[in-house]
């Protein structure tokens, strides 16, 4: 009986400490309610925001996207090992197939970035003055298929093809050479030297040159070039290093479903209210 008595004491207590919050979600129930009820169309408030959003015009939609500066890697750095597939020819590559050059370059590119875009014909200019004098080159893409279907491995062996790209593209399905090199956007160079049997050590990680898709500058490929130039030349690199300002950042999954669902929300409309609002 007294545990009876307890049981029954216990449950009437937790009854009352939940009391008020059954009220409240009680009172923003009939509020919701009571504002879809009043609504003209019958559409509750989320669907009403969803269809604002779709019916305004499509030129008003405008995507910004944050400036990303590479940070995060220090001179001196060692090349970290990669082990990476070229999609135009099926062959693995790895960072001991260059031990044999006295300088490598790895750019981190992609197939859509507009700041790749930009430079592409003259990425394959420079490098082919420069692998005549020694320099190794090797180009990584890292960006999520998910994300980017034009960025795939099939893609990539077309647009290696397209531009004839003297270097091997690789991808980087799992990201992890990206992170383990620092990059965090396109396009991204790291420049290494090789002093006799030491590992591969960073000399350069800059700008290509002031050239951008919008500012009218020609592309020279300067800063690279000069980096370069001191190297083959057994000459010290400038520690004067202009900052990278790219728009396009290295593209993962995560970041991706966010967008993916607000997108679809935006695109679709109300029936996709409850997809758009679980995904964000």
């Amino acid at each position: 009986m007294a545990a009876a008595a307890l049981s029954t004491a216990s449950v009437a207590r937790r009854g009352a400490y939940l009391l008020p919050l059954q009220r409240t979600l009680e009172k923003t129930r009939i509020t919701f309610l009571s504002t879809w009820a009043s609504s003209k169309t019958g559409l509750n408030p989320l669907q009403l925001w969803c269809r604002k959003i779709k019916a305004l015009p499509t030129r008003k939609l405008i995507v910004r996207a944050a400036r990303t500066e590479s940070q995060g890697v220090n001179l001196g750095f060692r090349a970290p090992h990669f082990e990476l597939q070229e999609p135009l020819t099926g062959k693995i590559w790895e960072l001991e197939d260059f031990e044999s050059y006295p300088a490598l370059l790895v750019m981190f590119i992609c197939n859509h970035c507009p700041f790749v875009i930009h430079l592409k014909k003259d990425l394959v200019k420079l490098s082919n003055f420069y692998m005549k004098k020694g320099l190794a080159v090797v180009a990584i893409s890292s960006n999520s298929v998910a994300t980017h279907p034009q960025d795939g491995p099939e893609f990539m062996a077309e647009d290696a093809k397209t531009f004839n790209y003297p270097f091997p593209y690789l991808y980087d399905e799992s990201q992890e050479v990206a992170r383990d090199f620092g990059a965090v956007c396109t396009p991204e160079f790291f420049l290494f030297k090789k002093d006799g049997r030491r590992p591969f050590e960073l000399v350069y990680h800059g700008q290509f040159d002031d050239s951008r898709p919008t500012n009218n500058v020609p592309v020279t490929g300067r800063d690279l070039s000069l980096a370069i130039d001191s190297v083959l030349s057994g000459q010290p690199v400038s520690s004067i290093r202009k900052p990278r300002y790219n728009i396009c950042s290295c593209k993962g999954q995560r970041r991706y479903i966010h967008y993916l669902g607000f997108s679809k929300c935006i695109r679709e409309g109300d029936s996709l209210v409850r997809e758009c609002f679980i995904l964000i």
